[in-house]
């Protein structure tokens, strides 16, 4: 029989101080998550490419065309299991994404129209000059249709890369790259709303614009509880299904209603809670575990629906949608879209492919003369300035790693190319090899360009 090891009281409180010493920003939480997904990421896209490159590739493609349905009565509902990861889990990506939009723009780098004006101008640089590219770069008509796919950038991958670089580049810098990768998912969420729509119904998109009405109102009249808003953001996703209009921009829609106000002020929360850890203390028994303390327990139970009230609903449901979003989602989302065959013997012709070569040109020169350009033009013109402790020299390197496109590039061109196979492998070859390059030389220019930041 195994012998059982409790920890003493000492080793106990020791871990409690450790616990409640290490209190996160919001802002460091995201990058840590960020950070974390990042490599996740890249575990998993190396994976889908050693399943396709090593034999396996009939059984990759057999399991994510397979049939996945959902039937009530009549009513069926069924698609590929490609398809539920792209269109059903990744509207769970686009509403975290929504939330932290709305985050950004209420109480964060977006918020102070001053703070924001430099990584709003860099990330408009950034989606333009990459399109235009792209156009110019690529004359084949059929393919002018992925210009959208060079205008993202992968927060997750590009902060993971900025991190490794450690005290080498300050906060601020990071701060940057959040804030113009936010104002870059909100410019992508426009483009596919806008522009990767081909028939719309108009019965179903009023429908979903009733419902999109009906989650004002629950906001307007103060309903904090999560469960009736993903409810009817669940029926505005199938309207959006039926509608034509890309299903998984109901995530968005739903994010920017969820309420972002507590129901207590803090100077309330914090006298309450004074008095229950009076109580607290009072219920103390020497020797009595908290299992056994009723009276304790119900305190503990209490203060944790106090805490829920204090936050707001959208603070609450960002940080417990980040963890499942950033490290099943996304990795699923790679491992069944990075999946691209490499023909060693054909590479120089995948390589000089119109869309490939617009693609790498969008991401990786498009990406920086756009974002470092644009930045440059509004410094000079006394538009904003340079954020502190940062160099023009780090943020040229930062406009290199903005090209690592991948999840929202490769997300575009599943919408830019459906049933155009030899255009989606290009595409997705180009962003893959596009990615690679400007995570290498971001990270080489800002180590070269770096000095220890590192504060006492």
């Amino acid at each position: 029989m195994a012998q059982q090891h409790n920890q003493s009281p000492e080793t106990q409180d020791s871990a409690l101080e450790k616990a409640f010493n290490k209190v996160l920003t919001p802002l460091e939480e995201f990058i840590h998550k960020e950070t974390t997904s990042g490599f996740l990421l890249m575990a998993c896209t190396v994976i889908a490419l050693a399943i396709v490159n090593f034999g396996f590739i009939d059984t990759y493609q057999h399991m994510l065309h397979a049939p996945v349905g959902l039937s009530i009565g009549s009513w069926v509902l069924e698609k590929t299991l490609h398809h539920w990861i792209n269109d059903g889990l990744m509207a769970l990506f686009f509403f975290v994404v929504g939330l932290e939009i709305k985050r950004e723009v209420i109480v964060g780098e977006l918020s102070d129209i001053k703070q924001a004006a430099l990584p709003i101008i860099a990330a408009i640089g950034g989606m333009v000059v990459p399109a235009l590219l792209y156009v110019a770069v690529n004359s084949e008509a059929e393919a002018a249709n992925g210009w959208g796919i060079p205008m993202a950038t992968d927060i997750a991958f590009a902060v993971g890369v900025l991190v490794l670089l450690g005290t080498r580049v300050p906060k601020a810098l990071l701060t940057f790259l959040v804030a113009l990768a936010i104002v870059d998912d909100l410019g992508a969420v426009v483009v596919i709303a806008l522009f990767y729509t081909d028939t719309i119904y108009l019965g179903a998109l009023g429908m979903a614009a009733g419902l999109f009405v009906l989650l004002i109102l629950m906001n307007i009249f103060g309903i904090r509880k999560p469960l009736p808003y993903f409810l009817v953001g669940m029926l505005l996703w199938l309207a959006m299904l039926e509608s034509g209009v890309h299903a998984t921009l109901a995530g968005v829609l739903t994010a920017l209603t969820i309420p972002a106000s507590p129901k207590f002020k803090p100077s309330q929360f914090s006298k309450l809670v004074r008095g229950m850890l009076d109580k607290f203390d009072l219920c103390h028994k020497p020797g009595m575990s908290i299992m056994r303390n009723e009276e304790q327990r119900s305190i503990l139970q209490t203060l944790e629906n106090g805490v829920h009230l204090v936050e707001t609903p959208l603070q609450r449901l960002e940080h417990s949608m980040h963890t499942p979003v950033a490290f099943l989602i996304i990795p699923l989302f790679a491992l069944a879209n990075a999946g691209v065959p490499i023909d060693f013997s054909t590479l120089g012709e995948t390589l000089n492919h119109p869309v490939t070569l617009s693609i790498m040109a969008g991401l990786i020169f498009g990406k920086f003369i756009g974002i470092a350009g644009c930045s440059f033009l509004a410094i000079k013109l006394g538009i904003c300035k340079l954020p502190q402790g940062v160099t023009f020299s780090q943020i040229g390197g930062v406009s290199l790693l903005a090209g690592i496109g991948f999840t929202m590039s490769i997300f575009i061109a599943e919408l830019a190319f459906p049933g155009q196979d030899e255009y989606l492998l290009m595409a997705k070859s180009g962003i893959l090899f596009a990615s690679i390059i400007a995570g290498i030389c971001g990270y080489l220019w800002l180590y070269l360009a770096g000095k220890d930041n590192k504060q006492a």
